[in-house]
């Protein structure tokens, strides 16, 4: 029999966590989580980790495992994530894969591109780009040199779009044309994708629902416990970016209400940003969950 990943991907708050244990339980299997933020161990109710109970049931692995101090990137997750299933392989005709990282997903499905690295001199412009004009100064830089990208990066992340003008300088062509002649790397297994497809409004519901239920859990704590932190790039994300907005634990208290509307706003964008990638990368079963 021919060894088999199944990924589950789709938007945030579609159900992609509960239908992957169904998948695991049915074909008594490991779950591999494709998720750039629950890989971290601090990272709990703002990145919707899986519950203790979830996580008895079937073994899942990328999740809590490495501190949000330890640097890794898409290419150290797809050495690592390719060496695990191998292994997995070994025991389970059929693995399952989870998660809303498109990057994440597509380097365990087609590998990562190596692109070029720039020179310090044209790192340190950026750099000062961005303290002098601030963010849209970079989204404008790349808006102009590639249109493409910018159609589809977060364009809240300085990182991101930094790293997409760099590589679109140094190689004296986009960063999205780069990407797009990459070579597909040839798997030694199937692979089958399952997009969790949830009408939009239906979506937009279970979102503000879930982000009312992380502020009852106590996200606010969770927050306040890693504001020490908040200058690494992995903290730059939805659910602990819009408490650090405010400066301070004691500023961000007073302002919850605010921050939680801006949480489901903001999550709500990701998960279009989300939708849209799925339609673009992946051929779709039209489930409606």
């Amino acid at each position: 029999m021919d060894k088999r990943l199944i990924i589950v991907a789709g938007p945030t708050a579609s159900g992609k966590t509960q239908h992957a244990i169904e998948l695991a339980q049915k074909y008594d299997t490991e779950i591999v989580s494709c998720d750039s933020r629950q890989i971290y161990s601090e990272l709990c109710i703002g990145v919707a980790r899986p519950t203790i109970e979830q996580l008895s049931i079937v073994k899942h692995h990328f999740v809590a495992c490495r501190s949000v101090e330890m640097p890794y990137n898409v290419f150290d997750f797809e050495h690592d994530a390719i060496e695990l299933i191998g292994h997995l392989f070994c025991h389970h005709d059929t693995v399952i894969a989870v998660g809303g990282s498109g990057l994440y997903i597509d380097a365990i499905i087609n590998g990562i591109a190596v692109m070029p690295d720039p020179t310090p001199e044209l790192r340190n412009q950026l750099k000062d780009l961005l303290n002098r004009q601030g963010i849209a100064a970079l989204q404008s830089m790349l808006q102009e040199i590639d249109p493409d990208y910018y159609a589809v990066v977060d364009k809240s992340n300085p990182i991101r779009l930094q790293r997409a003008i760099e590589v679109s300088i140094t190689a004296g062509r986009p960063y999205s044309k780069l990407i797009a002649e990459h070579t597909i790397k040839k798997r030694p297994f199937d692979i089958e994708v399952v997009v969790m497809n949830v009408e939009p409004s239906a979506l937009r519901e279970r979102i503000n629902h879930r982000v009312d239920e992380m502020i009852d859990s106590g996200l606010y704590e969770e927050v306040c416990s890693l504001w020490h932190l908040q200058h690494l790039n992995t903290l730059n994300t939805v659910g602990y970016r819009e408490f650090f907005a405010y400066g301070t634990p004691h500023q961000a208290a007073s302002a919850i209400s605010s921050i939680t509307e801006a949480i489901k706003l903001n999550t709500w964008h990701y998960a279009k940003k989300q939708m849209t990638w799925c339609k673009k990368r992946y051929s779709q079963r039209e489930n409606q969950f």
